[in-house]
């Protein structure tokens, strides 16, 4: 779990409202309860029964990095739920430069019922928390991305029923999306194995958090072996936002590829954007196989049921 790095003796509030800086913020008992009250949302909204459980509500979304999938299910996630979303992107925001975290959480806090923060330093998003007086939740950082893992983990409920003899191999970089989906697996009891090239794995406390909530991960540096018999295949882009370039040449041979999951019999997963050709080919993605727009729409649904968890 996260802490902050900000120091608590000027912390503006010593009772701190729940945060949610990764997924492991929230105890294993409440994890399964979001992902119990996302898919009813989710089965609400297909019947078109109105969930309007945060009337009044305003959600701040400071953002200081690009967004597609974020920023639209957030924000229409407080419409569906009776509240509203105030977008603040890279030019309308302080984050990492002129006013102070603090000042900014602090002030924010009056206006907002909940903060939603998308940024670089994770280390910011933490000072954010120490000061803020309502719930913060990450909308990603460099470290974690906590909704998505969310996300997953709600697809793979819904496709096998449950989390029982499930397993799933994530492939490819260990960067914050697979630190949160290893936690996220662990508190759920599903067997996963981390497989990335020598020099891209998990950083080794990702590993020793994933221990404390459930069965931690399986890591390898083997693709093949990874793959060779899972039901689900999860990977990301090699090269996240602002990486070094280069570091592509350490992934050939690690491409998800319709063969890959015919001979594992495995759903595919990838949370998106996709660089097609890269770490996926575009038949694996677009196969009857892939889970992908399955599992992009269900942050609308996750999201919704941690913003009711952490405010109603």
């Amino acid at each position: 779990m996260s802490t902050p790095t900000s120091d608590p003796s000027t912390a503006a509030n010593p009772q701190q409202p729940q945060h949610v800086l990764d997924v492991d913020d929230l105890s294993v008992e409440t994890f399964h309860d979001v992902l119990a009250d996302a898919a009813n949302y989710e089965h609400m909204l297909a019947a078109g029964n109105p969930h309007r459980e945060l009337p009044e509500h305003t959600l701040g979304m400071l953002f200081e990095k690009p967004s597609t999938r974020t920023r639209m299910s957030f924000e229409t996630g407080m419409t569906q739920l009776g509240g509203h979303a105030v977008f603040l992107g890279p030019d309308a925001t302080h984050l990492g430069h002129g006013e102070p975290l603090k000042d900014t959480a602090r002030a924010l806090s009056g206006y907002a019922d909940a903060l939603a923060i998308r940024t670089f330093d994770h280390a910011a998003i933490e000072t954010i928390a120490a000061y803020a007086d309502v719930p913060v939740v990450n909308a990603l950082t460099d470290d974690a991305h906590p909704c998505q893992a969310l996300a997953d983990l709600l697809t793979i409920r819904e496709t096998f029923d449950g989390f029982d003899d499930v397993s799933v191999a994530w492939v490819g970089d260990g960067n914050n999306v697979a630190a949160s989906f290893a936690v996220a697996c662990a508190m759920a009891g599903v067997d996963c194995t981390i497989a990335t090239p020598d020099g891209h794995g998990l950083d080794e406390s990702v590993l020793e958090r994933a221990a404390a909530v459930g069965p931690a991960p399986t890591v390898t540096s083997d693709f093949q072996a990874a793959v060779s018999d899972v039901d689900v295949v999860e990977t990301d882009v090699w090269v996240s936002m602002g990486e070094d370039d280069s570091k592509r040449d350490d992934f050939d041979g690690w491409t998800v590829t319709e063969d890959v999951l015919e001979a594992a019999d495995a759903q595919f997963m990838h949370c998106l954007p996709a660089n097609r050709g890269e770490e996926v080919t575009d038949a694996a993605i677009e196969s009857d196989r892939s889970l992908v727009w399955q599992q992009a729409e269900n942050r609308l649904h996750v999201q919704k049921a941690l913003l009711v968890e952490l405010l109603a």
